[in-house]
């Protein structure tokens, strides 16, 4: 029998390049200027056990055909991430791109009020190969959970999948799930993405959707997180940056 080494094996050692480090609270990295950084630096990540509202798994999928290269897929999904969001969910990837321990930014608008509400969070890549790379929200977002990005071979065809497995985050933002279409909009923008990702290989085709609630209840050992809240956040620190900008020498 071989006696055990102590050394990682050549397995364990390259899975272990595709993980994120740990740590204790987000660093926000080098970012477009374009940006408006709020509510990341120095938040925890926070899984879909850490949430208050109904806890969802939504899969998302698009069929792109043969003759493309799921690691094709995902390298065109990682290098043209920004653009492949919608107007209302602009993301702003580090300069270091979709890699294992970065953040990516997130300036979006929810509805709720005419012409929305701004939010500005983002999340933490936790995972990234050749394959897919999944993503992990930190608190103050308007979920708790994970989202992953992959491509894989089915029956000669392959597909780009999007899978999020969250809850809202706090009782304001399931209120806006609930009631305001903040579930609607969530859906359409990962249609959008999927449809913009086609669109990059020539493929026009339907994106499915295959939803599942995972657990009914709301957490109310949770509703305390409503006090890391980015919406409210970002909409109460909105003079104070008009003020900043407004006092700038042009």
């Amino acid at each position: 029998m071989t006696e055990p080494t102590g050394q990682p094996t050549t397995q364990t050692s390259r899975d272990e390049a595709y993980w994120a480090k740990p740590t204790g609270t987000l660093r926000v990295g080098d970012v477009s200027s374009s940006a408006l950084n709020l509510n990341v630096e120095g938040r925890q990540t926070v899984g879909p056990l850490m949430g208050f509202g109904q806890l969802w798994q939504k899969t998302y999928r698009i069929k792109l055909g043969a003759g493309i290269a799921p690691e094709d897929v995902v390298k065109a999904w990682k290098e043209n991430l920004p653009s492949l969001m919608p107007p209302d969910s602009r993301f702003y990837p580090s300069l270091a791109g979709v890699a294992p321990g970065e953040v990516v930014l997130i300036n979006a608008t929810l509805p709720g009020l005419p012409g929305g509400i701004p939010v500005s969070t983002g999340v933490r890549i936790i995972y990234a190969d050749d394959v897919s790379f999944t993503v992990m929200t930190p608190e103050g977002h308007p979920e708790a959970g994970f989202n992953t990005f992959s491509a894989y071979e089915d029956d000669g065809a392959t597909v780009a999948q999007i899978q999020s497995l969250g809850r809202a985050n706090d009782p304001v933002y399931e209120l806006g799930y609930r009631l305001m279409g903040g579930a609607k909009q969530q859906e359409a923008i990962w249609r959008h993405v999927l449809g913009a990702l086609a669109r990059r290989f020539n493929v026009t085709a339907p994106v499915e959707l295959e939803k599942v609630v995972v657990d009914n209840k709301v957490q109310w050992r949770y509703a305390g997180n409503v006090r890391h809240n980015a919406l409210i956040r970002t909409v109460l620190s909105a003079p104070a940056r008009w003020i900043k900008g407004a006092g700038k020498t042009p």
